[in-house]
């Protein structure tokens, strides 16, 4: 039976597609404040801005292509059941052809109701005022905004408390719930932090090892000493 390999992964793996991150620069989001785009007030306020925002970010996503980092994660299933919990809201581990992930935060590939958070819709183009659901009501983007609920969260708990190997990959460990996930590991099981500016991580003791690299970079390194571990 394959060894289960749990990782849970940030911008930083998207950043080297140029996917743009905002935990560097003060707040700001492709130029814009993230309570202003990423938040339910942001969309209460001005539904016109946010929509523009992520048709923006969702007509990049058919121009940008997965990197060695994600290319690895996807070729590791060949020797580990791997499964990713992504904070990102792009479809590059997909795209790379990672088969397990589940998406904290939501995807920029979906839409759903304002009413019913259970319609979710496949969206690949702009979503527009008026467009609706099938009772009428506005549509909004499949996103996790900052204040609410995250639903996969119990999920991801779970994936993490079943890890024989878990890594996390290209994130600052600043967003919870999901920087919590590695507590819910196993005492036994090693964890590998993959971030060229990796945060400080208590409580993780000896069986933390650290690659202070970036996601490609990190992933060549990891996938060799996985090798060792088969």
């Amino acid at each position: 039976m394959k060894k289960k390999l749990i990782v849970l992964t940030g911008a930083g793996i998207s950043a080297e597609s140029g996917i743009k991150t905002f935990r560097d620069s003060d707040g700001l989001w492709e130029g814009h404040n993230v309570m202003d785009v990423a938040t339910p007030e942001g969309w209460n306020k001005n539904k016109e801005l946010v929509l523009d925002f992520y048709n923006q970010r969702r007509r990049q996503l058919h121009e940008v292509k997965p990197n060695r980092g994600h290319e690895i994660l996807a070729e590791l299933e060949n020797d580990f059941d791997v499964h990713i919990i992504t904070q990102n809201v792009d479809n590059l581990h997909e795209k790379a052809g990672s088969s397990n992930v589940l998406h904290l935060h939501g995807e920029l590939l979906k839409v759903r109701s304002t009413k019913n958070q259970d319609c979710i819709l496949n969206w690949a183009e702009d979503l527009n005022i008026g467009d609706l659901d099938e009772n009428g009501n506005q549509l909004r983007p499949h996103i996790v905004w900052f204040g609410e609920e995250v639903p996969n969260l119990e999920e991801a708990i779970q994936l993490a408390q079943q890890a024989d190997i878990f890594a996390v990959i290209g994130t600052s460990l600043q967003v919870y719930p999901a920087a919590g996930l590695m507590d819910f590991t196993n005492h036994h099981v090693p964890v590998f932090y993959i971030d060229p500016k990796p945060a400080a991580v208590p409580n993780i003791g000896k069986r933390l090892e650290i690659i202070a690299e970036p996601a490609s970079v990190g992933m060549e390194i990891l996938q060799k000493k996985l090798n060792q571990i088969l």
